[in-house]
């Protein structure tokens, strides 16, 4: 942020909220009616949540308010392509190693990008510097926890290393958020955060989530609402 802008107070009525890892009809029918406004489905072989076998006509018959992203972990473009064709989904989200050129020709495709950035544990806020690249080639970046499995390990990072985040480019925090995390997502929110990625500590079983504890931690995240100004996302820039 330059010095003459002025901080932007967050707005929670503004929050991106992603439910990702869904792969059962009915359970994607009834976490659509929560009003998310992206739902993700992983297309990859070696995740408990992989969707791969799910019927296309569920993904295109989400309610219009819900955005489906397709995510992917160093899949090719013809790959990406074709299950996205099949799905309807024009959101990608890149969980690999993908280059910024490798983003940035996807985007020239037509997708809205969001990269996934893995944090390892020790990092420091040095970390930032390299994400200097990805401006101007991804719509959005995404902070997970690095781990065993490319996503879903249910850990958070440190999120205080984003407390210098300067980057024109909204970012969603990931990994390990769970029900009881409402004051920590509070205390999160400040320019340049867009939203949150919710996957498995609200879940029954991989793939599975449990309604009840999401629709009660929505209601707790909107109550946050109540006394906020209306006039911009908060991700913007003053």
């Amino acid at each position: 942020m330059k010095q003459s802008e002025k901080p932007v107070t967050p707005r929670h009525a503004d929050m991106m909220l992603k439910i990702c890892g869904m792969r059962d009809p009915e359970n994607i029918m009834s976490v659509s009616c929560l009003t998310p406004m992206l739902i993700g489905f992983i297309f990859h072989a070696g995740s408990p949540r992989n969707a791969e076998g799910l019927d296309p006509k569920i993904v295109k018959d989400l309610p219009p308010y819900v955005r489906p992203v397709a995510v992917f972990v160093n899949a090719t473009a013809p790959e990406i392509i074709d299950i996205t064709t099949r799905y309807g989904i024009r959101v990608i989200q890149l969980h690999g190693e993908e280059p910024p050129q490798f983003c940035s020709d996807m985007r020239r495709r037509g997708f809205a990008v969001i990269k996934a950035i893995k944090i390892p544990a020790g990092a420091d806020s040095s970390f930032l510097s390299l994400l200097e690249p990805y401006r101007g080639n991804v719509d959005m970046l995404l902070f997970d926890t690095s781990g065993k499995a490319p996503g879903g390990n249910g850990y958070k990072f440190d999120w205080s290393l984003l407390d210098n985040y300067s980057l024109d480019i909204p970012y969603m925090l990931s990994g390990g958020i769970g029900p009881d995390d409402i004051n920590a997502v509070k205390e999160a929110m400040k320019p340049g955060l867009a939203g949150i990625d919710l996957n498995s500590r609200f879940e029954t079983s991989p793939g599975f989530k449990d309604v009840a504890k999401l629709s009660n931690f929505i209601i707790q995240l909107r109550k946050l609402n109540e006394h906020e100004p209306i006039d911009r996302p908060f991700w913007e820039k003053a």
